[in-house]
């Protein structure tokens, strides 16, 4: 601590650096805010937390650096049908394949606060990320994916202990920002198909109740809700500034037999439920995470389709205690799923589709400057996951198994599935290595990705007898450093 006077606390918040080079093509997350980059990129943050009696003031900046290098992205020699299918999910969205034309450099708030607080609870202005949810690498709503973004809340800081058990809760407005990119590195493209944004801000609430029963040990419950529309389609009643406590049925919003006014105020909403069980004597968790991005006609809609507009994740961890009583062998692992079901089929009858995961027609999407805020391996994809390492405190050694399928909607919008054609489909094998030296935290990845059909692209060899895909082999190396100025045990 630097200093510490009666009711005034100065403290130095550690050093944060987070090193990626990435060969070829893109590949990574949960970078808070990082531009998807082939080339080497850099994020650095520290800075200094006063706390003054209920007041905290935390001053967290962030640097950004990347390269920004240029890679083969969606390439132009596809159908105008299949290029109208491609964009539109594109138009739903923010998720742009390059941050270019050159090297980028940037300085923002980061993870900087204002916050007054009383016993569990704090209001605050912040630009701080959060993580809502139980996932290990993704979260259906909010993750470190993204950079943060200027909001206020007011939240819990610690469980608040009531008899009947332990409550977590944090209500938000925000502000979002599109990036204002063309989403394609092919200009041609995006000048024939790509709509521009408006260039106003999204206004975003959101709210988060989490509760662990009394009676239940190691049993935490809880839901997510967020509505996010442009600023200028917002109006001025409380539902318009906090939607969140609207009501679930579609059917409320009905007026002769339609929607239409209610679709035309531009909100998309997205709700989530979550689980985790935590067994202290099996050393292990299993947890899910179920969200849907649209309202259900009914209760009853809900129960008979529950796979409308939905994605989840599911995952696990397990400990196994090895030769000393402080090591252990830790298998984890996570699916993500963000596909839109087969019911799209019959529910958009000649559409073949209709919006992925984190996309609206209206309100482009769940993201801010570019990125999503929940799920960061890509527009629409699956992704599963599988670790298995050798830990003893903070040390780490390890190999990590990853497939990605890119993107499955789009593949099937094109009907891809009856050409020559198949799924992009990354497979990749990750080395795991952290270390603690005194005062330093190192992580560390090591990850070789082999990414199958590419694009979905065809090899020039390609036969309609021998089918064949363009197949692309890059790396992706990892350095996370973390430097707290007080040692730490």
């Amino acid at each position: 601590m630097l200093f510490d006077y009666k009711d005034l606390e100065v403290d130095l918040l550690p050093l944060h650096s987070l090193l990626r080079v990435n060969s070829g093509r893109p590949y990574g997350w949960n970078d808070y805010g990082l531009n998807p980059n082939v080339g080497f990129q850099q994020y650095i943050s520290s800075g200094v937390k006063t706390k003054w009696k209920f007041v905290t003031v935390k001053f967290q900046p962030e640097i950004y650096f990347s390269t920004n290098g240029r890679f083969d992205g969606f390439p132009g020699d596809y159908s105008d049908q299949e290029n109208l299918d491609r964009f539109h999910t594109l138009n739903r969205g923010d998720y742009p394949e390059y941050f270019g034309p050159g090297a980028t450099a940037k300085l923002w708030w980061g993870q900087s606060k204002v916050a007054f607080n009383y016993g569990a609870f704090e209001l605050k202005i912040s630009t701080e990320n959060f993580w809502w949810g139980p996932g290990q690498w993704n979260a259906l709503t909010f993750s470190n994916s993204a950079q943060g973004f200027p909001h206020i809340s007011i939240n819990t800081m610690k469980p608040a202990k009531t008899f009947l058990g332990e409550f977590e809760a944090h209500l938000l407005i925000g502000s979002l920002k599109d990036s204002g990119l063309s989403p394609l590195i092919s200009q041609e493209l995006n000048d024939i198909y790509f709509k521009a944004f408006n260039g106003d801000f999204k206004y975003l609430n959101a709210f988060m109740l989490s509760y662990k029963p009394k009676w239940i040990s190691g049993l935490t419950v809880g839901f997510t809700r967020t509505f996010q529309v442009y600023n200028g389609l917002r109006g001025n009643t409380f539902f318009d500034w906090l939607p969140v406590f609207e009501g679930f049925q579609k059917k409320n919003f009905f007026e002769d037999g339609n929607t239409v006014d209610f679709d035309s105020n531009g909100r998309d909403q997205q709700v989530t439920f979550f689980g985790k069980y935590v067994s202290k004597k099996a050393l292990a968790e299993v947890y899910f995470e179920y969200g849907k991005r649209d309202h259900n006609f009914s209760w009853r809609e809900f129960v008979l389709n529950p796979e409308h507009a939905r994605a989840f994740i599911f995952g696990f961890n397990k400990l196994f205690r090895i030769s000393s009583s402080d090591e252990f062998i830790q298998v984890r692992s996570e699916i993500t799923h963000q596909q839109e079901s087969v019911n799209r089929y019959i529910r958009y009858r000649g559409l073949k589709g209709n919006n992925s995961w984190h996309t609206h027609f209206s309100a482009r999407g769940f993201t801010n400057n570019g990125q999503a805020l929940g799920v960061g391996t890509g527009l629409g994809s699956n992704v599963q996951t599988i670790e298995v390492s050798k830990i003893q405190g903070y040390n780490k050694l390890g190999v990590l198994f990853e497939r990605l399928d890119h993107d499955p909607d789009f593949y099937y919008k094109a009907l891809f599935q009856f050409t020559e054609r198949k799924p992009w489909v990354d497979l990749s094998l990750g080395f795991l290595y952290d270390k603690k030296f005194d005062n330093l935290l190192l992580s560390s990845k090591l990850q070789i990705i082999h990414a199958r059909n590419y694009q979905w692209q065809l090899d020039p060899a390609s036969t309609p007898e021998f089918p064949k895909g363009e197949n692309l082999t890059s790396v992706m190396a990892q350095a996370s450093l973390i430097y707290f100025w007080n040692k730490r045990d």
